[in-house]
């Protein structure tokens, strides 16, 4: 019998050494046959996850991430002892003592296909085995996969350490909802960073690795949470947690909600400014490889502009009365909460304005439930504004009930006001924009390129092409003094009538916004009026050819520029961006700056890949000082409107190129270097700029001048302009002092009208004075000094000629100093021709 048993076990022997020996020659034999097609598993050192693209503001505040995962890369030191036992816990408790294959666990799992028949179930997979099977094979489920999977790990594990796999792995793998890797995870399906999260959390993160797509803390969370409470089991048991943490955790009920990544810095247009500007200068990589765009944007402007954009447009808004619900459902009488919820889920909060529905409406009050489930209610002072609109120019009477405002089962709008009581309101039809850059380079400091970005992603700063009224005046008014005029020259504001053959009667006939005449005129009166008499006149005087080509200095190409006398009112097509860029050469001495907006490109390392190097007006710098160029006009490539040549002109407006995004560009790169300032073009006489801006001061300070409402800023350094165009289809102001050139329109994409008198100073000044007065608190005065060559003089108030003194029409007035002997031999010779028109009156 021992004998036999001795055989038996001899044999046993035999056999399991033989197949042992078989199970190494075909492994041997199998990693010879796959041993070609394996990759190298070194290229995992330098391998950069897919990141997305973020754009930031000058301080640092998001503005927005751009791509298709959401992934926040993490070093295996910033990842928590608990969130790595949960993950170990759930996916490889045996991790850090296994080869990188779990010999066991490949055993079970090829126990389990014989034993079903070759069904193919997952499992079996350490982590080693995942982060090789995620970098370098396919999910398809064959055994030549398999095979290949578990020798990448062997591979893996003989040039990494634990910690560098679980690493990888810990930020490769996906999780449901776009979400790779567990610090995505964690802030998308809980806000919080790795060291908040409780441990139910960490478990339910660690539960997603499975199934993530269909088991997820959003998705199915009843499996999830079954899952989650299986994987404290599990750490209990590998004493990761104790009793009374296991207990606590599995109480818990799980609490997910979407977060996505939080927006610091509302400025979604800009955002996609720059997304293409990122696109066109990187390619595709720009939105994987974790770019991190810096802009030019300053967050406490950007929300200055967006606030006074939104109140600015309300206001106008409210002015022209109550459109009515945004639309109405029929509710049962037993209509309650499921109803409300079903009747709002198609709705979202825009731009603050909140969606709710009526449920229930008397003389006094009225019901509102809103889309946080709360109920408040609104009584008649909380709809005063909601007169009936009629036409854009003509509204009804104030309402006296509230229930001849809203009714059961209307669907609105409700904002708080600044003491905290909900308002009705409505979503604004006009649209607005505004931009401010820094007149010493071009840096977009702030812009808005409408209400709102979800609603309509069209950028009217770049964008729009839009006639822009009498804010043009400025460029012609400069044009003028070139050729000789003067701020006291006098020119007529008198009736114009002028052949044109477009026009029923054959003639065109001007006339000045109040339709009144104010006879001889001195200049700085008639730009501080904005009569538009007197500028067709002064045009016509020095030249339509001249003009247009004096006018391009400031940036504007010819082709926008009108070939005839109405270029005098504003009739070119330009963007808002372009007209804050002509008034900053006002602003900075008379130089042509192209505004900009990322300052800087850095990869994932933190390492700057590109440098803005802008053109600068650098108006004291020892390059200006040694330059000393006479002005002339800019090389015709920095000539821009922004506006696509090729867009339709039915369309509202026409589209900005990707590589520009309107006039703006990159600037020269100097990253890598010590960069030389890049001089920006002089394009005007600094003396010519002076006269301009002191007369656009008065546009503000002089109770005349139609933008006298921006004195209650109590700046003298701020100049600027409105501007309004025929039947009030747009409305503009655009000012600036030394360190912000800002430009506002309003107007409907439609190009229809803003109502009866809708003029720049009603409708666009009151949002650019919201912003510039909350920007320059605190900032001093920042304005163009006195150049030489610039003299005072004492001038007649009527003839606009030097006077003696007494004279009581006597005025200070300032001019150019080679006008003085000019001015002076005018004055003489007038002063003859009284003489010899009073000799003539006396012989009769």
């Amino acid at each position: 019998m021992t004998r036999i048993l001795k055989a038996l076990l001899r044999w046993v022997l035999i056999l399991g050494f033989s197949g042992l020996l078989l199970i190494a020659l075909a492994a041997g034999v199998a990693y010879w046959l796959v041993a070609p097609r394996l990759p190298s598993v070194a290229v995992l050192k330098d391998y950069h996850m897919q990141v997305p693209l973020q754009v930031l503001t000058a301080d640092g505040k998001l503005i927005a991430t751009f791509g298709e995962t959401r992934r926040i890369p993490v070093s295996i030191d910033q990842v928590p002892d608990m969130v790595k036992h949960a993950v170990l816990s759930a996916e490889d408790a045996d991790f850090y003592t296994h080869p990188g294959v779990d010999w066991r666990g490949v055993m079970r799992a090829g126990f389990h296909v014989v034993a079903s028949g070759g069904n193919k179930t997952q499992g079996g997979s350490t982590i080693t085995q995942q982060v090789a099977r995620n970098f370098f094979l396919s999910p398809q489920k064959l055994y030549s996969r398999k095979l290949m999977e578990m020798f990448i790990a062997l591979r893996m594990e003989n040039e990494f350490s634990k910690d560098q796999i679980l690493e990888l792995y810990l930020n490769k793998m996906f999780l449901g909802h776009r979400s790779y890797g567990i610090a995505a995870a964690a802030e998308y399906y809980y806000g919080k960073k790795l060291d908040q999260l409780t441990i139910a959390q960490c478990a339910a993160i660690a539960s997603t690795f499975q199934l993530p797509s269909a088991v997820n803390p959003l998705t199915n969370v009843p499996r999830l949470t079954a899952r989650r409470n299986w994987v404290l089991g599990q750490m209990r048991e590998h004493k990761y947690i104790n009793d009374a943490q296991y207990t606590e955790a599995i109480n818990t009920p799980e609490n997910a909600a979407p977060h996505e990544q939080p927006i610091q810095v509302d400025a979604p247009y800009l955002a996609e400014m720059a997304r293409l500007q990122a696109l066109d200068r990187l390619g595709n990589d720009a939105l994987t490889e974790g770019y991190v765009v810096k802009t030019t944007l300053i967050s406490t402007r950007q929300l200055a502009a967006v606030a006074a954009v939104r109140d600015g447009l309300a206001i106008y808004d409210h002015r022209h009365g109550w459109r009515g619900p945004e639309a109405h459902e029929e509710l049962s009488a037993d209509a309650g909460e499921s109803d409300y919820n079903n009747i709002l889920s198609s709705y979202s909060d825009v731009a603050g304005l909140v969606p709710g529905v009526v449920t229930h409406a008397t003389t006094s009050e009225a019901e509102v439930f809103l889309l946080d489930h709360q109920t408040i209610k609104l009584g008649l002072d909380a709809m005063s504004w909601a007169r009936p609109y009629i036409s854009d120019s003509h509204v009804g009477a104030e309402p006296k009930a509230v229930d001849t405002v809203l009714k059961v089962g209307d669907v609105i709008r409700v904002i708080r006001d600044d003491k905290g009581n909900w308002q009705l309101t409505q979503i604004p039809k006009a649209q607005a924009a505004l931009v401010s850059l820094s007149p010493e380079d071009g840096a977009i400091q702030s812009l808005v390129g409408g209400f709102n970005f979800s609603r309509s992603k069209f950028n009217r700063v770049v964008m729009a092409a839009r006639q822009p009224g009498s804010s043009f005046k400025p460029f012609l008014y400069s044009a003028a003094f070139e050729r000789g005029f003067t701020t006291a020259s006098i020119i007529n504001d008198a009736p114009l009538a002028l052949p044109d053959p477009s026009q029923p009667n054959g003639l065109w006939t001007p006339s000045n916004d109040d339709d009144k005449f104010a006879g001889p005129m001195r200049l700085r009166e008639a730009l501080l009026e904005s009569k538009n008499l007197v500028s067709v006149r002064l045009l016509d005087a020095i030249g339509v050819r001249y003009a247009r080509e004096y006018i391009t200095r400031f940036g504007f190409p010819l082709d926008a520029l009108p070939n005839n006398l109405s270029m005098a009112l504003g009739t070119a097509s330009v963007s808002p961006l372009s007209m804050a860029r002509g008034y900053a050469v006002f602003a900075n001495g008379g130089y042509l700056i192209t505004p900009y907006f990322v300052s800087e490109i850095d990869d994932r390392d933190g390492k700057a890949v590109y440098v803005a190097n802008p053109a600068r007006a650098c108006n004291n710098c020892q390059a200006r000082l040694l330059q000393n160029t006479p002005p002339a006009p800019p090389p015709a490539s920095m000539l821009t409107n922004g506006v696509s040549a090729s867009a339709s002109s039915s369309a509202p407006a026409v589209a900005a190129s990707v590589a520009t995004a309107g006039e703006t560009v990159l600037p020269a790169d100097a990253h890598g270097g010590e960069a030389a300032p890049v001089l920006a073009p002089h394009v005007i006489d600094i003396r010519n700029d002076y006269l301009i801006t002191s007369m656009m001061k008065d546009v503000i300070t002089n109770p005349l001048g139609t933008g006298y409402a921006a004195k209650v800023l109590n700046r003298p350094d701020l100049a600027g302009k409105t501007g309004s165009t025929n039947d009030h289809r747009d409305a503009w102001f655009v000012g600036f002092n030394g360190d912000l050139s800002t430009a506002v329109w309003v107007g409907f994409d439609d190009f229809g009208s803003l109502g009866k008198g809708e003029f720049g100073a009603k409708a666009a000044l009151p949002i650019w004075i919201d912003y510039v007065g909350e920007v320059m608190k605190g900032l001093p005065q920042n304005s163009l000094a006195m150049p030489p060559g610039i003299t005072t003089l004492q001038i007649n108030n009527q003839s606009g000629l030097p006077t003696e003194t007494g004279d009581p029409g006597a005025m200070s007035e300032i001019f150019k100093v080679e006008d003085i002997d000019r001015l002076h031999n005018m004055a003489q010779q007038q002063q003859q021709q009284n003489q010899d028109q009073q000799q003539a009156n006396d012989i009769f």
